[in-house]
């Protein structure tokens, strides 16, 4: 068998059922009758200082993954250009070859930083300003050095110049001082 109570609706067990009072849960606000007896809430409660620590935490955490990350990001950054310059000297590269491949370019070349001539072409060296003109086969005579001096000749005329260089009067460089 089952009971059943009847239930009461909408009065709590503590209500009146007069509708003009009403109890009130809550606690009465306490006032305190003088400003020094005011009670200061502290500066850092406990929930602040947890809350900053577990965000220093994590800052510490992510901070040596974060600057490895960036170097890796700068590295990269780095290679790529390098790639990019190394990309661009093959390109000159090939290029160059090219014109080397090129009888036109080696022959003007030869002409130019090796004095070549054709059969028949006549060459002009400027040397020490003096104009010196020949055939391919005769520029070597023209170019001859006359016999080079033994280290003792060459050391006497040396000593002999120099000696002859001060000789103006003033007594600088003579060799009686």
């Amino acid at each position: 068998m089952q009971h059943t109570r009847p239930l009461r609706t909408g009065l709590r067990s503590n209500a009146s059922s007069r509708p003009g009072q009403r109890r009130s849960d809550r606690r009465p606000e306490r006032r305190p009758a003088t400003p020094a007896a005011v009670r200061r809430r502290p500066l850092f409660t406990g929930r602040v200082v947890v809350l900053v620590g577990l965000v220093l935490l994590l800052a510490l955490t992510l901070a040596g993954p974060l600057r490895q990350y960036l170097a890796g990001q700068a590295e990269l950054t780095r290679l790529a250009a390098e790639g990019e310059a190394l990309d661009q000297r093959v390109a000159d590269l090939e290029g160059e070859l090219e014109r080397q491949s090129d009888p036109a370019y080696a022959q003007r070349q030869a002409r130019e930083r090796l004095s070549y001539v054709l059969p028949g072409d006549r060459l002009l060296i400027v040397v020490d300003g003096e104009a010196v003109e020949g055939d391919a086969g005769t520029l070597a005579a023209a170019a001859e050095q006359p016999e080079p001096l033994s280290w003792y000749e060459g050391l006497m005329r040396s000593v002999a110049d120099a000696d002859a260089d001060g000789t103006d009067g003033t007594g600088a460089g003579g060799a009686d001082e």
